[in-house]
């Protein structure tokens, strides 16, 4: 089958839909009665079998005009959503999803799961009893007639249409959809063809109907939709699906006509793909470097003319940095919405009663972030479901509700965004830890451990303390996979629980990943990137100072003795430094830890550029950057220092 020239533009309008209607199908679980709610899910099958259509995919089409029956049934009181029927629904959902994904070349679709899918809908349909009707009280007197109330007037609109097609656009235009859609509307009168489309449209229909005919051609030219003139037209209420009979010229004369005001304009919205928004984020990362160089040149040679737009031209690039950067921002509540499926499916599949409940679904984080974050939010649900919460008998034989609860839970900290994953479950036994740890010799018996780094033991690879292997875990290779996901986005990992309570984790991670602010230090000459979010405060560290505490590599901070790392060291130059080194104390892990450096140089705003293949197993940097005088920069991993440090000295636990 050729391919639509409407197809892209329907993929990412369908995965919307798509997203819309599995949220719409869980929230009607919760709330079976929520007529907003089910005309919202009709509405998106509606949207979907028309525009499906529009695109050329006909088969999506047809499949999917079966469950716009059965949905069409819900609404009507004549089918309830039963629990049985919004499985089926869901799995209608994905079937969409896999016909979408054939029709780009994505796979093949089981034609055998589609048919089973259209016999459970058939079914269903045809086995439905009518909704009674709800029994009406006999009055205490009789009343006197009344009336019939007259039939409110429908509003009947003359639309002045335009379309003209963009010179350069990069399909060629077909207007046979879009009149298609519009004379679906009411009576559609074309007076020009493309490339300059005019018509009149008079219909029943609002502006956001007429403007939404022209949604697949709306990046390949400019639509204009344009009211008239409104009428008040007495007329029966028609089905949603029927075209519109335009009035006679009689009645239009004798109807009231009343000069309406032009039509508000809709919000724009513009879809741009992320590979689009990527080479932005590079373009910018290239001014901010060519700036940072412009003004190292200006501070070499000052010249007083061309200070102040070297200033206003940082102040610029600092802005559009922010504002390119934002265009990627996300609200993680689509990320959310995604886990109530998950847990819905695995509450099923396990006979476990589970609650999901989420907060600070409007927190933004960067796109990419949350691209990469997927499978590590995956693994955590899964082993909180499968480990971590109890079935409703083992929850009632401990005093709890037979419902567990699931939180995730988001909220942003300055630079950072902290997600929470959090369950009202068994939680971790560390004695169960402990026992498991020394069996492996990851620690010596008896050895006394924090709280803290005891719970860390079970992000080690393979490490598990269930006795009996799931579908779902007990492999030992889900927290691993979690911890190095998030190291990798530059985050942090914390795990806390209590036995009978339930687990904590929290993720920490940046708001993105291409742009930051650093702070510039230099080891021997050379410079380095120390991620600024993470720093706390910097210090002087004398000669004497580093002989104190027993030759330990300790710094007293405040009343408290913090380790330190002495970067020269650890990258092999020796013990050559100046009298007077300086320390940056940062945060890593919940804990402090000093980087001992010759020289603090100053904040530096850093363009993240990626490491070579050479060099992804090295774990001391996470990137590089490009300095204003052209030399590269370090930028430094600080939970791999600290890992690396930790196995030269062992000093630091």
């Amino acid at each position: 089958m050729a391919a639509s020239p409407y197809l892209t533009t329907f993929a990412e309008e369908a995965a919307d839909l798509l997203e819309v209607i599995e949220a719409t199908v869980l929230a009607l679980e919760a709330a079976p009665g929520d007529r907003e709610l089910i005309d919202q899910l009709f509405r998106a099958f509606h949207t979907l079998k028309g525009s499906g259509g529009v695109a050329g995919l006909t088969e999506l089409a047809r499949f999917t005009h079966h469950v716009e029956s059965a949905m069409d049934r819900v609404r009507s009181g004549a089918l309830a959503l039963t629990p049985a029927l919004a499985t089926v629904v869901l799995a209608a959902k994905d079937h969409i999803a896999a016909l979408l994904g054939a029709a780009l070349g994505r796979g093949a679709v089981d034609a055998a799961s589609g048919a089973a899918l259209e016999a459970q809908l058939a079914a269903m349909i045809d086995g439905a009893p009518i909704a009674p009707p709800a029994p009406v009280a006999p009055p205490v007197a009789p009343p006197p007639p009344a009336a019939p109330a007259p039939a409110a007037p429908r509003r009947l609109y003359e639309f002045a249409l335009a379309f003209t097609v963009n010179p350069d656009a990069a399909e060629p235009v077909d207007a046979t959809g879009f009149e298609a859609e519009l004379a679906r509307l009411g009576e559609l009168t074309v007076s020009a063809p493309l490339p300059q489309w005019a018509a009149t449209l008079v219909t029943h229909a609002e502006v956001d109907a007429v403007q939404d005919a022209f949604i697949f051609v709306a990046n390949l030219g400019t639509p204009v939709v344009e009211l008239a003139s409104c009428l008040f037209f007495d007329a029966p209420v028609a089905d949603d699906d029927a075209p519109v009979a335009a009035p006679t010229s009689a009645a239009v004369e004798a109807a009231p006509v009343a000069a309406g005001p032009r039509a508000p304009a809709k919000d724009a919205v513009v879809r741009v793909s992320s590979e689009r928004l990527d080479q932005l984020v590079k373009l910018i990362g290239e001014l901010v470097i060519t700036q940072s160089r412009l003004a190292q040149a200006h501070a070499l040679h000052p010249t007083p003319e061309l200070a102040p737009p070297v200033e206003a031209m940082d102040r610029l690039i600092a802005d559009l940095r922010d504002g390119v950067l934002g265009l990627r921002m996300v609200p993680i509540g689509s990320q959310f919405t995604r886990f109530q499926r998950l847990v819905r499916d695995l509450s099923a599949e396990l006979g476990k009663d589970v609650e999901l409940v989420t907060s600070g679904d409007d927190t933004e984080l960067d796109k990419s972030v949350i691209d990469q974050l997927t499978d590590a939010l995956v693994h955590v649900v899964r082993n909180a479901m499968d480990h971590g919460l109890e079935a409703p008998a083992a929850r009632l034989a401990a005093g709890k509700p037979a419902r567990g609860t699931l939180r995730l839970a988001a909220v942003q900290e300055g630079t950072h965004v902290v997600i929470t994953i959090a369950d009202d479950g068994r939680g971790i036994d560390p004695v169960a830890v402990r026992a498991k740890a020394e069996a492996r010799g990851l620690i010596a018996p008896g050895e006394t451990l924090s709280e803290r780094d005891l719970l860390g033991l079970i992000i080690r690879p393979g490490f598990s303390t269930v006795t009996q292997v799931t579908e779902l875990s007990g492999r030992g290779v889900g927290m691993d996979v979690v911890k190095r996901t998030v190291e990798g986005l530059r985050g942090t990992l914390a795990i806390s629980s209590q036995v009978g309570l339930g687990t904590e984790i929290r993720l920490r991670l940046p708001l993105n990943l291409a742009i930051i602010d650093g702070l510039r230090v230099d080891i021997h000459g050379d410079p380095f990137i120390v991620p600024m979010a993470a720093v706390t405060e910097n210090l002087e560290l004398s000669a004497a100072e580093r002989h104190a505490h027993n030759g330990r590599n300790l710094v007293p901070v405040r009343g408290e003795l913090v380790p330190y790392i002495r970067l020269r060291e650890l990258f092999g130059h020796g013990d050559d430094g100046d009298a007077v080194e300086r320390v940056v104390v940062v945060a890593v892990d919940g804990h402090r830890v000093g980087l001992v450096v010759d020289r603090v140089l100053g904040s530096h705003q850093t363009v993240i550029q990626p490491l070579g293949r050479l060099y992804r197993d090295v774990e001391l940097f996470s990137g590089t950057t490009i300095l204003g005088d052209g030399r590269v920069a370090m930028i430094l991993d600080l939970a791999g220092t600290v890992r690396s440090a930790d196995r030269s000295s062992g000093s630091l636990h």
